[in-house]
């Protein structure tokens, strides 16, 4: 029987943490890449500290406890600070049933000051404690003249050129009775406005995101071209001085820093005095409250010693003075392993990756899961399940897999793919072309959508069913009333007064009245006829209440009015649907998707045998005619070197799909096709799929035509063509219902004026549109000569 393996003596272990901490040091402060998160460094530190203190014997010179962070490497030129650079130490929230239990640190910091100074309740300078990178500002007569990062507390980096960059920064101070020479210590961050700012362009561009705000702000400051930390947006605030050469300083820390808002430095406006120990812990739990508001990330507060005498009189140890202290948040970042990686589906049907963890606390609460937000971020973070993967929560911000430790994979990891179908109703995953999200294309029968579903289905501007709102929906799906949308017009009296009954009972709700006999109807009643109601709708908005993803009114609006009927509707591919006016590539692919699912087509279904009546349903357009041809089709195909010219060419000496591929390259040669078309379009049909998705369009748009009358049969719309904006309140109607028939009489009603716009109307109280018409000179409608076109035309 092999004998336990020894534990390790407080050396080797000693010897252990100085590696890991300097590594750390190195990945961090170095390389700007941390390889651990802030809370796994502070417990190594802090488990350093405690074997030092158990074993003096053991503390070296070179210890990280005797340290600040490592040395400063790299392309920029050393500075020496002329006062070091030090760190703070740390305060961290401990279990206990009281206040000075649970912060018990920050109630020994104030003990102590109090009993070095005979003073009771201190009074503090209390600021928060800024996520970025420290560094000093040296002014002499009043301009700057150099600035440094940390470093290692003693020797920075020259980063000059760089900070000039930083607008917050004073290239001259403001002002007059600054000292001769004066160094400002502050943070250089990027707020979180242009972090995601610049991670957006990032991944638009198809560049790499940053981490967080406070990686942003360092690699940004340490590049070697001072024109990229340029276009990077970086921000200031000062909260300390360093030398000061002739010249005086006020004798409080909390007056030296309005000095410096005068002498033109941002100084944090969450910075305040406190007093005592009750005084730090209000303003720690004050600013906690607000910690997510912030334009900034930060990690904890700072207390300071207000006055500088008493920071005189309490002195330093080794690394850090005794009379200030880092009061930490409960961490918001920590390691841990990842057990699958399943897919979530929202109420809209986007589809998000959602890493499955092992069990870690993070800023105090456990942490199972972990949004991945879409399949490239997996793919740039490389997210495998068996990863041991760093956590970040803020807030109530669900929380986020930030990077994976590599240097912990397992040998066996596989990397992750995207799965095809939904995993809640097994319909296809669908991806748009340029799109991050995936969603699942089973819109109206996902029950994970359902709710999402109905209730844009009932809503105003869809299918108008008035009192079906998101309480009684959420009532109706969570009994097993309704479905998917059809479901609502088999409900009966009966069905809406059960309903509210296992409700209340649910809630624990029950009316005085009905546990005395008394039902009310009248409200059920009023759901019946109003869903009765809703049957007899428009084209347009049946298609909009259907939900389609990218199909909005206007959208639909175009549908009804070009194709006609719904069943035209749902039968076209999207390279026709695509060429009807306002609907791109990727609508289309949206319409031509949803109605590809047999469950979507089997509840549109269901709903047409409930009742529902399409009353404006007409024969499309006859301006398709003017519209779709093959010339067209094969334009916008996608083959290299097809334009309009070559297509118009293909088209004339080749009628159909058929013909054109029958003939041969030779031919199209013949016909006058340049040679790189030649070889483009020849790819292009040897295509099964492709030759296939163009003679599925092709006799699509035959039979559309065929069903389309000649532009004689239709009467030309006295607004067609034209744009109108409505501005300020209408007497006579709503703007709804104006902007409806103003599209019936033919116009496009837009919501802002330009030099396109035909004619504005003005209502009362009209404003910047009215403005903006005069400026450009746009014909401008009272109300009367509006209501007197709807007259004339009986609209």
């Amino acid at each position: 029987m092999s004998k336990p393996s020894a534990s390790p003596s407080p050396a080797q272990r000693v010897q252990v943490l100085h590696k890991q901490i300097e590594h750390a040091n190195y990945r961090y402060h170095v390389l700007d890449d941390p390889e651990i998160p802030d809370a796994e460094y502070d417990a190594l530190m802090r488990e350093l500290e405690a074997l030092e203190a158990a074993n003096p014997d053991l503390i070296v010179p070179d210890s990280p406890t005797r340290r600040v962070g490592a040395r400063a490497l790299g392309g920029f030129a050393e500075v020496r600070h002329a006062l070091p650079m030090l760190s703070l130490s740390n305060a961290f929230e401990q279990d206990g049933e009281n206040e000075r239990e649970r912060y018990r640190e920050v109630a020994e910091f104030e003990r102590r000051i109090e009993q070095t100074l005979a003073r009771r309740n201190p009074v503090f300078s209390v600021e928060p404690k800024l996520d970025g990178l420290a560094i000093s500002l040296r002014y002499e007569n009043g301009v700057f003249v150099q600035g440094a990062t940390r470093g290692d507390g003693e020797t920075g980096e020259d980063v000059t050129a760089n900070l000039r960059t930083v607008r917050a920064i004073p290239l001259r101070l403001r002002g007059e009775g600054w000292p001769r020479v004066l160094e400002v210590r502050g943070e250089v961050i990027m707020l979180r406005k242009d972090f995601e700012a610049f991670n957006a362009h990032a991944l638009q561009h198809g560049e790499k995101p940053l981490a967080n705000p406070r990686n942003g702000a360092a690699g940004s400051l340490r590049q070697l071209d001072p024109a990229i930390t340029a276009r990077r947006k970086l921000s200031f605030y000062a909260y300390a001085v360093g030398a000061v050469e002739g010249g005086e300083l006020p004798d409080t820390h909390s007056k030296t820093l309005q000095k410096l808002r005068e002498w033109g430095f941002p100084v944090s406006a969450e910075v305040d005095v406190a007093e005592g120990f009750d005084g730090l812990i209000d303003y720690f739990k004050r600013i906690g409250a607000k910690r997510e508001r912030l334009p900034y990330d930060i990690d904890g507060v700072v207390y300071k010693l207000d006055d500088y005498a008493g920071q005189r009189s309490m002195g330093f140890v080794a690394r850090a003075p005794r009379w200030a202290i880092a009061h930490k948040f409960p961490a918001q970042e920590q390691s841990t392993t990842v057990d699958a990686i399943e897919i979530q589906i929202g109420r809209t049907g986007a589809a998000t990756p959602v890493a499955r963890l092992a069990p870690v606390q993070v800023a105090g609460v456990t942490v199972t899961n972990a949004t991945l937000h879409n399949a490239d971020q997996v793919a740039r973070l490389d997210v495998r399940v068996g990863d041991t993967v760093i956590v970040r929560r803020a807030g109530d911000v669900i929380p986020e897999v930030v990077r994976v430790i590599l240097e912990r994979r397992p040998a066996t990891t596989h990397p992750w793919q995207m799965p095809t179908h939904c995993p809640v109703c097994d319909s296809a995953l669908v991806r748009e072309e340029g799109e991050a999200a995936w969603r699942c294309s089973g819109g109206l029968i996902c029950p994970a959508q359902r709710k999402e579903a109905v209730i844009h289905f009932a809503s105003r501007r869809a299918m108008d069913i008035e009192g079906i709102g998101e309480r009684f929906v959420d009532a109706l799906v969570d009994f097993g009333y309704v479905h998917t949308p059809a479901d609502l017009y088999k409900l009966k009296l009966e069905h809406f007064l059960e309903m509210k009954q296992r409700a209340d009972e649910r809630d624990g709700t029950v009316p005085e009245t009905v546990k005395a006999g008394k039902i009310a109807t009248k409200w059920a009643e009023n759901l019946v006829e109003a869903i009765e109601a809703s049957k007899k709708t428009t084209l347009a908005r049946f298609l909009y209440a259907l939900g389609i993803v990218h199909i909005g009114e206007s959208t639909a609006k175009t549908l009804a009015s070009w194709l006609g009927r719904l069943e035209w509707v749902r039968s076209m591919p999207a390279a026709i649907l695509r060429e009807l006016p306002d609907i791109g590539g990727e609508v289309a692919g949206s319409i031509a998707a949803f109605f590809r699912q047999e469950g979507n087509c089997a509840v549109v279904d269901a709903l047409l045998d409930e009742g529902i009546v399409l009353s404006d349903e007409a024969d499309p357009s006859p301006r398709l005619h003017q519209t779709l041809s093959l010339a067209l089709l094969l334009e916008d195909a996608g083959i290299n070197g097809i334009g309009r010219r070559n297509a118009e060419l293909l088209a004339t000496h080749f009628p159909s799909i058929s013909k054109l591929h029958a003939a041969g390259s030779a031919h199209w040669v013949t016909a006058g096709l340049p040679q790189n078309a030649t070889l483009s379009l020849d790819d292009a049909l040897a295509d099964d799929g492709r030759r296939a998705g163009l003679q599925e369009a092709e006799h699509a748009m035959h039979r559309l035509l065929a069903a389309t009358p000649n532009a004689s049969a239709e009467e030309a719309l006295p607004l067609s063509g034209q744009t109108a904006v409505l501005t300020g309140t209408l007497s006579g109607m709503g703007r709804d219902e104006a902007k409806e028939k103003l599209e019936a009489l033919g116009a496009k009603v837009a919501g802002s004026v330009s030099k396109k716009t035909s004619f504005v109307v003005a209502g009362e109280a009209a404003g910047s549109k009215l403005d903006k018409a005069q400026e450009l000179g746009v014909e401008v409608w009272d109300e009367a000569r509006l209501l007197d076109l709807f007259k004339r035309h009986g609209v």
